[in-house]
């Protein structure tokens, strides 16, 4: 069995892993640039080769329960389907196959399982040109977005799932003697058994914008503890997770196992298929990324299933001072831009005080402040390429409908300080593009942002004071969620008063970055939201991400 054997050969990066999950440094176990410069020209073109050739065919995964094809994916780059279609199945069909494949997998050693799972993410890493373009024309990434973010991140939090996965199992003894005295004549001598149950079925409902951002994790937290794992993608997401299911089946079949441990449930809008996954009796673990209310809705009634979600929040900006305006302008307005503020992590609402700021001591307006944030937009964009590689594409139309609407109620309720258009994106002259539409107003206007407004919109808002615009912020972190949270200060006790009132909301809190991007989550290091306000109950990736996956059964026999 060639299990064991990936376990060996895969242990310099899986011990890396598990030193840089200790230490919480910056280590990547994958190349998160498409450069040429590193791969050459043969890979790159090889990978998008690929990605053509599966254009306008049936995707080859046999799996049982297949009564049909369905598929209805189109690129917001060029506008017209991929013309992909994949298996549709019959989840009252599927659940038995899946059964069947799963006592061979719970009974296999703990080693062997990671082994495998470590072999799947490392042909996944093989074939992230292919999912790069995949991802493209799905998720309307760019092209580096997609390879790095929906590519390398992506399996990154997959081998730390899989780190902290082995962690809490191998917490677990095989055996054990057990010995004691029992009043004056007794004693008894026990040896003990301890078996790890994993719980049955996990489901993995994917997003539309980074489809393997919680689909590698989920999967190596599942399947690394036992349980087999239904993909259920996006209707308009689905070759990303397709292929990685490939892998998945590819590899299982080589490693001498059933591969329907790892199935794909594929759906288009008009007939969906998620229901029928999340309500059936034998899905005992469900992994959700996606809207909060459907999130919310999954908590609330999915109480035969261990449940773990990342949504969404309000993710904001508090400024009280800075030493740098134009570098904490250009931070922010680039997290507005990056693909088109379609990510969990984008800031949406950016508080500053009426009276202004200090920076560097000197007294600036609120009117100087919001004006150079929207001129660092404009500057990130002023160039269509630049644009291009940071903004992508618009997931869907749907996009349009909500900056229309929050377009209409900013001029009836606020100033529009910066208004949305589309943008030009070199090669792809039909892509579905939008710029961030800035909004001024009021905390009292907060019906308006005290939601995800999934797209290109943002909102400058006055409060006040600075304390004023922290209490706002951390309130609507606390009550609507918040996956990620900024402060800018230079006043140290403020820094100090914002970071402990974020953090009593439930929320992660970053101070003061400039040169970077301010929307980067690093695996290994960051804890990805904190299951401590409503933008989800679970955290990528901790101990509690993996723990509850199986359950711990024991055996004990009296040694005479």
């Amino acid at each position: 069995m060639n299990a064991s054997r990936w376990f060996q050969q895969h242990t310099d990066t899986f011990q890396k892993a598990i030193d840089a999950c200790e230490h919480r440094y910056a280590w990547t176990a994958y190349t998160e640039s498409p450069s040429s410069k590193i791969h050459g020209k043969e890979i790159p073109a090889a990978g998008k080769s690929r990605f053509e050739a599966m254009l306008n065919t049936d995707y080859l995964l046999e799996q049982p329960g297949e009564i049909g094809r369905t598929g209805e994916e189109i690129s917001p780059y060029t506008q017209q389907p991929l013309g992909i279609t994949y298996p549709k199945v019959d989840v009252g069909q599927l659940y038995p196959a899946i059964e069947k494949a799963m006592p061979q997998w719970r009974d296999t050693r703990v080693e062997e399982r990671v082994g495998v799972c470590l072999e799947i993410l490392d042909r996944c890493a093989g074939q992230l040109f292919e999912n790069a373009h995949a991802t493209m024309h799905t998720a309307g990434q760019s092209y580096i977005m997609a390879f790095a973010g929906s590519g390398a991140n992506a399996l990154d939090r997959g081998l730390e799932a899989l780190v902290y996965a082995y962690k809490a199992m191998k917490d677990v003894p095989e055996t054990a003697q057990w010995q004691r005295q029992f009043g004056a004549d007794g004693e008894a001598k026990l040896s003990k058994q301890y078996k790890l149950m994993p719980r049955g079925i996990s489901v993995a409902v994917c997003c539309a914008t980074f489809p393997l951002w919680n689909g590698y994790p989920a999967l190596t937290a599942s399947l690394a503890t036992g349980n087999p794992v239904v993909l259920k993608p996006h209707p308009s997401a689905i070759l990303p997770v397709a292929l990685m299911v490939s892998v998945c089946r590819e590899v299982l079949s080589d490693a001498g196992f059933d591969p329907n441990l790892v199935t794909l449930v594929a759906d288009t809008r008009s007939e969906p298929a998620t229901m029928a996954l999340l309500e059936h009796p034998k899905t005992a673990i469900v992994d959700f990324t996606g809207s909060p209310t459907f999130g919310n809705w999954i908590e609330q009634n999915c109480r035969n299933a261990l449940v773990y979600t990342e949504t969404a929040g309000c993710n904001s900006v508090v400024i009280e001072s800075t030493d740098d305006l134009p570098a904490m302008a250009k931070a922010i307005a680039h997290s507005l831009c990056q693909a088109s503020a379609q990510m969990c992590t984008s800031v949406q609402n950016i508080h500053i005080p009426e009276s202004g700021i200090l920076v560097s001591g000197q007294p600036v307006s609120f009117d100087q402040v919001a004006a150079a944030i929207v001129a660092a937009v404009d500057q990130h964009l002023a160039d269509d390429k630049n644009a291009a590689f940071l903004c992508g594409t618009l997931v869907t139309d749907d996009i349009y409908q909500t900056l229309d609407r929050l377009h209409q109620e900013g001029q009836q309720r606020g100033t529009i300080l910066r208004e949305s258009s589309p943008y030009n994106n070199p090669g792809y002259p039909k892509a579905r593009t939008a710029t961030p539409l800035i909004i001024q107003l009021t905390q009292a206007e907060s019906d308006l942002y005290r939601e995800e407004l999934f797209g290109p919109v943002s909102f400058i808002i006055k409060g006040d004071s600075a304390d004023h615009c922290l209490a706002g912020a951390t309130k609507d972190a606390r009550e609507r969620g918040a996956i990620t949270s900024h402060v800018y200060s230079i006043d140290e006790d403020f820094l100090e008063k914002a970071q402990d009132a974020y953090n009593l909301a439930g929320a992660s809190v970053a101070c003061n970055l400039t040169g970077m991007p301010i929307n980067f989550a690093a695996a290994y290091s960051d804890y990805h939201v904190t299951g401590m306000n409503p933008a989800g109950n679970a955290c990528l990736t901790d101990l509690a991400f993996v723990a509850s996956r199986f359950r711990i059964v024991q055996r004990k026999i009296m040694i005479k």
